[in-house]
C-alpha cells in the first residue's frame, strides 16, 4: 500500500458508518444531502474547520462558498478507533508439552485441552497439519470444541512449502504413486501437489463449513531463497488455493533485503495474499526475517507471527523448544501491542500468533498481549478441582 493511500476496506467502512449517520442526522432535521452521495462523498469538500467530540465537523463547498454547510466526515479521533480491525491473539499448536507440563490444569484429560484454550483465545495456530492430513473427525472434533467465533489458522503441509519431505509424512494412498530419491524424499511433482491438496482441502472444508476457518499458513523453507528460487515458483500453489485467504511466511531474509523486499511485497499483494510479518531475533543470518517490516498486502487479514528474540537459540537449537526459547517482557509486549494496532489501521482482521514455544512462554505471553490490548479484564474462571 502506497504511503497516504487509505485502504480498500477503510474507504468501504467509512462510506458504510456515514450512511447511517446521514439517517441519524436528517432525523435531528440537518439539512438534507444531495441524492446519490454519502457525507464523506462530496464534491470538493474542503478540509473541516472545526472539531467536535463525535469526530463529525460541518464544512463548505469550495465550489460554492455561499453554498449551505454539509456534513464531512473527519478522519480522525473516535472514528477512527471505530474502524480499526480486529484483532486476534493465539498461539502457535495448543497442544506443546511445555503448555501441557505448565500452563494447563493439572490432569486435565487431553480430549479437553482446546476447549480450556479456548476460554482464553479466539484464534489458534494448527501446526500438526505441516507433519500430515488431519482426519475429517478430528477436525470436526475441534470444531465441536470451540465457541462459534473461534478461528483456525491452518499450516500447510511441508511438501507445498520446499521443504524436503519424507514419503512417510503423506497419506498411505498416496505413497504409492510418489517419486523419491535414494532418501527417500518425495519429489513434488504437479500431480502429487495436486492429489495432497485436494485431501488437505477435504478436512479444511469442515472449518469452512463450521464458520471457523481462518487463513491457510505457508511457512517456506529457508532453502527458498532468491539466489536458487524465484517468486513465480508459488503460482500454483495460489492459483489452486483460490478462494482461501493465504498467508506466506519467508523463512529467507533475503527476500526482504534491499529493493528485493517491494519486489516480494508486489508479488504477495499482486496475488491477494498476506505477507506474513515477524518478530524475530536481531540478526543478519540468511535464516531470521527483519522485524522492522509491517506490511498488509490483503486488507481482510494481516499476520504478525512471534519467534522470540533470542538469536543463539534461533539459528543454533535443534528442536522447536530450543529454536523459539524466549520469554517476552512486559516492554516487549507493549512494543508487540502498538505493532498490532498499526496493522489493525489497514486490515478488518489482524492474526496476532505466538511462536516461542517453550515452557509456557507462548501462552502466557499471549495473554498479556490481550491484557494490553484491552481484551482482558480477569482471565476466565479456573476448575478447582483440577489443581
Amino acid at each position: 500500500m502506497r504511503p497516504g493511500q487509505a485502504p480498500l476496506w477503510y474507504k468501504r467502512k467509512a462510506a458504510h458508518a456515514a450512511f447511517f449517520l446521514k439517517i441519524w442526522l436528517r432525523g435531528l432535521d440537518l439539512n438534507q444531502r444531495p441524492s446519490g452521495y454519502e457525507p464523506d462523498e462530496l464534491p470538493d469538500c474542503s478540509t473541516p474547520r472545526d472539531e467536535n467530540t463525535w469526530g463529525i465537523t460541518l464544512c463548505k463547498s469550495k465550489s460554492s462558498p455561499t453554498e449551505t454547510k454539509r456534513i464531512c466526515l473527519s478522519p480522525h479521533r473516535d472514528f477512527v478507533d471505530q474502524v480499526n480491525g480486529k484483532i486476534l491473539v493465539g498461539t502457535a499448536s495448543w497442544s506443546d508439552p511445555g503448555f501441557v507440563e505448565r500452563w494447563y490444569p493439572k490432569k486435565l484429560p487431553a480430549a479437553d485441552r482446546l476447549s480450556w484454550y479456548a476460554q482464553h483465545f479466539e484464534l489458534v495456530e494448527v501446526n500438526s497439519t505441516f507433519y500430515s492430513v488431519p482426519e475429517p473427525r478430528m477436525v470436526e472434533r475441534w470444531c465441536a470444541a470451540t465457541p462459534d467465533d473461534f478461528r483456525f489458522d491452518v499450516k500447510l503441509h511441508q511438501l507445498f512449502s520446499f521443504h524436503s519431505t519424507p514419503a512417510k509424512l503423506l497419506p498411505p494412498d498416496l505413497q504409492d504413486r510418489l517419486e523419491t530419491d535414494a532418501k527417500g524424499k518425495v519429489n513434488p511433482t504437479r500431480d502429487v501437489q495436486e492429489a495432497l491438496l485436494k485431501l488437505f482441502l477435504r478436512a479444511t472444508a469442515i472449518f469452512r463449513s463450521a464458520g471457523k476457518m481462518g487463513v491457510l499458513l505457508l511457512q517456506l523453507s529457508p532453502a527458498f531463497s532468491p539466489r536458487k528460487h524465484e517468486l513465480n515458483e508459488l503460482e500454483l500453489l495460489i492459483e489452486m488455493l483460490n478462494g482461501y485467504e493465504l498467508a506466506i511466511e519467508f523463512r529467507n531474509r533475503n527476500w526482504a533485503i534491499g529493493d528485493q523486499l517491494q519486489s516480494t511485497i508486489d508479488f504477495v499483494q499482486k496475488h491477494r495474499a498476506i505477507f506474513v510479518n515477524v518478530d524475530a531475533p536481531a540478526s543478519d543470518h540468511f535464516t531470521v526475517m527483519r522485524s522492522d517490516v509491517d506490511e498488509v498486502t490483503n486488507s481482510n487479514v494481516a499476520y504478525l507471527r512471534l519467534h522470540g528474540r533470542n538469536a543463539k537459540a534461533y539459528i543454533t537449537g535443534k528442536t522447536v523448544a530450543a529454536r523459539f526459547d524466549y520469554d517476552y517482557n512486559e516492554k516487549e509486549i507493549a512494543e508487540v501491542a502498538e505493532r498490532s494496532r498499526k496493522l489493525a489501521r489497514e486490515a478488518r482482521d489482524v492474526h496476532v500468533i505466538f511462536n516461542n514455544n517453550n515452557l509456557d512462554y507462548a501462552p502466557r505471553a499471549a495473554i498479556r498481549l490481550r491484557k494490553a490490548l484491552g481484551q482482558i479484564v480477569n482471565p476466565p474462571a479456573e476448575t478447582p478441582e483440577l489443581f
